[in-house]
């Protein structure tokens, strides 16, 4: 069984732990490979809410489809930037009947009036815009590249754990490698002043089919 190729109590170099996954895969699609941050802060804090952005070096392997809503000139900015979706009111009704089908909507400021009263059907899904994550901006053209090229978007849940993609299985260990250590560096600067004594206290990584791998997190402070 390929549970029996790893001891799921003993926390494994990065690397290692790249390779147990690649070896223990067994299924016919490229599994994502997930990394799970959990962290010493209480989220019901504003200041320990932790939201924060990481450009991956390598991407995350998956085509991300963007919806921007907007007006004017910036139509055809969002649209020479490479966004799939580009409108304002059509979109907003289709929104409003129920249709997400996109992974990511990026916002102009005036367009949040009316987006604001969507959240009941964008919030659960995590589709509503926020300027802290770049994703409400007049600078749509970034917004669009930045999305495509491989930005993540990572939030502290309820538990106090930040989960994210960090690629994909068939990535060259080397760039999972690079584009882990990426989100770790990027929530490490996110400590917030009010955290006493440890900050990151446990770390672990899996694929979509496979178990999850506990990480030594003194490697990635390396």
């Amino acid at each position: 069984m390929a549970i029996s190729k790893y001891n799921r109590e003993e926390k494994y170099s990065l690397g290692k732990a790249i390779s147990i996954l690649k070896e223990m895969k067994f299924s016919k699609f490229d599994e994502s490979v997930d990394i799970a941050i959990n962290l010493n802060v209480n989220p019901r804090h504003a200041e320990e809410n932790i939201r924060v952005n990481a450009a991956l070096p390598h991407g995350t392997g998956k085509v991300v489809k963007v919806l921007v809503l907007c007006s004017g000139p910036n139509e055809k900015k969002a649209k020479e930037a490479g966004a799939d979706l580009v409108g304002n009111e059509e979109f907003l009704s289709k929104i409003k009947n129920g249709w997400t089908d996109v992974d990511k909507i990026v916002a102009t400021p005036d367009m949040m009036g009316e987006l604001g009263k969507l959240g009941k059907i964008l919030g659960p899904k995590g589709l509503m815009p926020n300027p802290k994550s770049g994703t409400v901006t007049m600078d749509v053209k970034s917004a669009v590249h930045a999305l495509k090229a491989g930005q993540v978007e990572m939030r502290v849940d309820s538990y106090g754990i930040i989960h994210v993609a960090s690629g994909k299985i068939s990535f060259d260990k080397s760039k999972l490698i690079e584009n882990i250590k990426v989100i770790f560096n990027v929530i490490k600067k996110a400590r917030p002043a009010s955290v006493k004594g440890i900050f990151v206290k446990k770390i672990s990584l899996s694929s979509t089919m496979g178990p999850s791998i506990l990480i030594d997190k003194s490697q990635m402070e390396s």
